[in-house]
């Protein structure tokens, strides 16, 4: 954590007093990179746009200047309960109720009121909470839209906006629910505006110049700093002997929280099978898993309760999970920014992390690209035989045999390799 933290400390820059006991309680006393590049901006009333990673601060940092504006200017004359005075909109379920769980501890002495709003539960109650009158209102695009348009509140009276996780807005679709959203605020030069994103790519870029003022850029650790954290290496089994594999090295590795990456759903409950046919304990993590469930599954992860987490790609951006120790990509992904994504979850906030990769005849073909993306080779690693476990049958063995049957797949086959490569 050392080397990520710079010089600037939170009580040299002027934070009003509920902030910086809140920080103190908190433990946190110096800024990390893109809180010394973006909180002073901030606290000048300057837009910024920033390019930085979960895990590097940028949350606290959002907040905290959206606290500090909160505290400092009075409401807009007129303000009426239902309408917030700021707006974080982030684009997963998890990604919300982690920043709302940030806002809750650095918010705690400020008395500003907050809400959190995200599809797939407690409809009525979070509409009533929001109803009710709110200061600070945290959601995801779809349910936001949906209690805009019943008038559950409006954004007339909006002071601060944040936008987190730009670039996956448009990978999953919601860019249009967002600027739907931003039509209805005040002018840009009448609000704060922060937008934050793994990459300021051009359609970033454009979005920012359309509904900020006059945003600065702050750039803080590309990707390609994070993988220089972390320990590399490639094994190159064939596809059925990938669940021997990943056996014998959990039970090499003692790895109290792992997270194992596949491509497809359907492989990642082969994958949980297997496991827990052969002693561990292991749950899936994918798109469609309840989110009472998925929360559930998160804390458990997160407090060493359960210590390998079988994943798809929904997990791999956008989630706050400290001190993962080990990252499995069961499948090579097919995109080389995924690859980066997926391994960076172990080298958060300075720590250093292992990631283990099986290039299998399915997905060997995107290994040069991610080796030219994060501009070096993988170190390979032979496949010794006490690698290779013997396994003892899979969980719920008659479903799992009748799907393997049916794909014509060996015991711990990768998936189906897509047709077509995923285009950016």
């Amino acid at each position: 954590m050392e080397q990520h933290l710079t010089e600037l400390r939170f009580e040299s820059m002027g934070l009003a007093a509920p902030l910086l006991a809140s920080l103190a309680e908190a433990g946190f006393s110096r800024c990390t990179p893109i809180q010394a590049e973006a909180l002073p901006l901030l606290l000048k009333g300057q837009d910024v746009a920033g390019q930085a990673q979960t895990g590097t601060g940028k949350t606290a940092a959002f907040l905290l200047a959206l606290y500090q504006r909160l505290l400092t200017h009075p409401p807009k004359p007129g303000r009426r309960a239902h309408q917030p005075r700021a707006l974080v909109v982030a684009p997963t379920r998890e990604l919300a109720v982690q920043i709302h769980k940030d806002a809750e501890l650095l918010g705690r002495h400020t008395g500003i009121s907050r809400a959190l709003v995200y599809g797939g539960e407690n409809y009525e109650q979070q509409r009533d909470s929001v109803a009710a009158g709110v200061d600070l209102l945290i959601g995801t695009p779809g349910r936001l839209i949906d209690y805009f348009k019943q008038h559950v509140f409006d954004l007339r009276a909006l002071e601060v906006m944040v936008l987190d996780e730009a670039d996956r807005m448009f990978d999953m679709g919601f860019i249009a629910d967002v600027r739907f959203l931003m039509r209805r605020m005040p002018h840009p030069t009448e609000r704060l505006n922060m937008l934050f994103s793994a990459t300021l790519s051009y359609r970033v870029m454009e979005l920012s110049y359309e509904h900020m003022n006059n945003a600065q850029f702050v750039r803080i650790e590309p990707d390609q700093v994070t993988v220089e954290r972390v320990r590399q290496l490639l094994y190159l089994p064939a596809a059925n002997e990938k669940i021997a594999l990943l056996v014998g090295l959990l039970r090499q590795l003692e790895a109290h929280r792992t997270m194992v990456f596949v491509n497809t759903k359907r492989v990642a409950e082969d994958v949980e099978a297997w496991l827990k046919g052969n002693g561990f304990k292991a749950a899936v993590l994918s798109g469609d898993v309840p989110q009472k469930k998925r929360l559930r599954l998160l804390r458990e992860f997160t407090e060493g309760a359960l210590p390998i987490l079988v994943t798809t790609d929904v997990a791999s951006r956008g989630l706050h999970i400290p001190d993962v120790t080990h990252v499995i990509n069961y499948d090579l992904p097919q995109d080389a920014e995924d690859y980066v994504h997926r391994i960076g979850r172990t080298a958060r906030a300075g720590a250093e992390g292992d990631a283990i990769s099986f290039a299998c005849e399915e997905y060997a073909f995107s290994l040069p690209e991610i080796e030219h993306y994060i501009g070096r080779a993988i170190p390979r690693e032979a496949l010794k035989p006490d690698l290779i476990a013997e396994l003892q049958p899979a969980a719920k063995r008659e479903r799992y045999h009748a799907q393997l049957h049916h794909h014509g797949h060996a015991p711990g086959h990768g998936g189906m390799r897509s047709s077509r490569r995923r285009r950016r």
